[in-house]
């Protein structure tokens, strides 16, 4: 599948929303777990374990997975925004996961789940850039405040929780994902 799709599963009062690159596959959440298969594909088990994570190794050139552990290029730290996000996509297997960067101090960079710890299905950066109050990060639907530097809510619904952060890294003027979760990451439009 040339597209990603976004699937979300809900669950005991968990929810997981990834992004797909693959025809089939399986997300879970709590005790339910989606299972699918696009246009008739058949499930691949090679190159799988059990729980159905894709084996890194099994990737080849056209999954941008090259088997390195090196962190994987961003942009620029200039290209990163200090008064909205810079949107970009981490990819772990065939999995996507919506990334918001946030720029500080002209060299400091934060990464955080494109996701409110309130609703999770709830974009903080809907496209265009999130709302950015001071040194707060704001959900646009809960009004939900956020320390820009760990995440974490000062403010709304979901106050006392925190962003899950993702792990980046500054060097020589680039930003780099360094998140051992993640195998590659893509700027998303």
């Amino acid at each position: 599948m040339r597209d990603s799709v976004r699937v979300s599963v809900e669950s005991d009062g968990e929810e997981e929303s990834v992004r797909l690159h693959d025809d089939t596959g399986k997300v879970s959440a709590g005790g339910a777990t989606f299972r699918f298969s696009i246009d008739g594909a058949e499930p691949a088990d090679a190159g799988s374990d059990d729980d159905g994570a894709i084996d890194p190794g099994a990737y080849d050139e056209t999954t941008g997975f090259d088997g390195e552990t090196e962190p994987c290029y961003i942009a620029p730290v200039a290209e990163v925004p200090s008064d909205t996000t810079l949107r970009c996509e981490a990819v772990n297997g065939r999995r996507g996961t919506e990334v918001i960067l946030r720029r500080e101090n002209d060299d400091e960079v934060f990464a955080w789940r494109n996701s409110c710890p309130h609703k999770p299905k709830v974009r903080l950066d809907p496209g265009g850039g999130a709302i950015v109050d001071g040194e707060q990060l704001v959900c646009h639907e809960h009004g939900a405040r956020f320390e820009c530097g760990d995440g974490f809510c000062t403010y709304g619904p979901c106050r006392g929780d925190a962003l899950d952060e993702i792990d980046v890294e500054v060097r020589d003027g680039d930003v780099y994902l360094s998140d051992e979760r993640f195998d590659a990451c893509n700027r998303l439009r």
